[in-house]
This record gives C-alpha cells, sequence and structure tokens, in this order.
C-alpha cells in the first residue's frame, strides 16, 4: 500500500451559510491528496500530461460523517492500495485531528489525447512495481 498526507485549512468561501464546508468541495481535497501521492512517489500529474496522458475520473464515492467549519486545519489520507493497471483505486479519509469526518475513494483510467483508453507510459509502470515490490518486503 502506498500512502500520502496533506494538509488543508478550510477557507471561508469554501462553507455555507451555516458554517459547514460545501459538499463538493471534499473532492477538490481529494485532488490535492491524489496529486500529492502521486508527486510524492516521484510520479508528477504534470509531466504525465505533458506526455500526453490523462487520468479522468470515472468512478466517485464519499460518505460525510462530521462537518468541517471554516478554519479547521483538515489531514487528507489518500491511499492506493493495489498496484493499479490501467485503472487506479484511490481511497481517502478527511481528519480534524483524531476525528474521522469523511471517507471517500475515486477511481481513474489512463486516457490518451484523443480521449481513448490506453496503458499507462512505462515510467508509471516501473515506479508502480518498484513501490509494490518495497512495499511487500519483509519489515
Amino acid at each position: 500500500m502506498i500512502t500520502s498526507r496533506s494538509e488543508v485549512i478550510v477557507r471561508y468561501a469554501e462553507t455555507d451559510m451555516m458554517g459547514v464546508v460545501y459538499h463538493g468541495n471534499y473532492l477538490s481535497w481529494f485532488e490535492i491528496g491524489r496529486t500529492n501521492l502521486l508527486k510524492d512517489h516521484g510520479l508528477c500529474y504534470r509531466e504525465l500530461e505533458a506526455a500526453g496522458y490523462f487520468l479522468p475520473v470515472i468512478e466517485v464515492g464519499v460518505r460525510y460523517r462530521l462537518p468541517a467549519r471554516y478554519d479547521d486545519t483538515l489531514t487528507i489520507l489518500t491511499f492506493l492500495r493495489e498496484r493499479p493497471s490501467a485503472r487506479i483505486r484511490l481511497e481517502y479519509e478527511v481528519r480534524r485531528g483524531d476525528e474521522l469526518l469523511v471517507t471517500g475513494f475515486t477511481v481513474h483510467v489512463f486516457i490518451d489525447r484523443q480521449g481513448r483508453p490506453t496503458r499507462p507510459p512505462p515510467s508509471f509502470t516501473e515506479t508502480m512495481a518498484t513501490l509494490f515490490r518495497s512495499d511487500q518486503s519483509p519489515g
């Protein structure tokens, strides 16, 4: 399993009139977690795009447990539990300290510049193979 940790501070503009974070903002925070996970492991999303590879979301799920509010410091934990192929499933937890606020997942597929499904670039596949091989090694 590969993990990443990101932090955000809730901006006033991300809340509704009740002072609660608008539900759609969690998807933006999932994106922060996703791109940071890739970057943390040597896979810059900008470079994937420059090489003609894109990862659109094809499925998303979110479970809201507790509200986040203006000026909260939130931690986004991102998990890649299985070695990806042409599809990638990431899981997320959004926490305020020890409190679990939101869980979710996104599923992505590699496409080329014409929008056709494609295999990931060799550099991505090799990096994932190395990361998951080292993840399996005895502690």
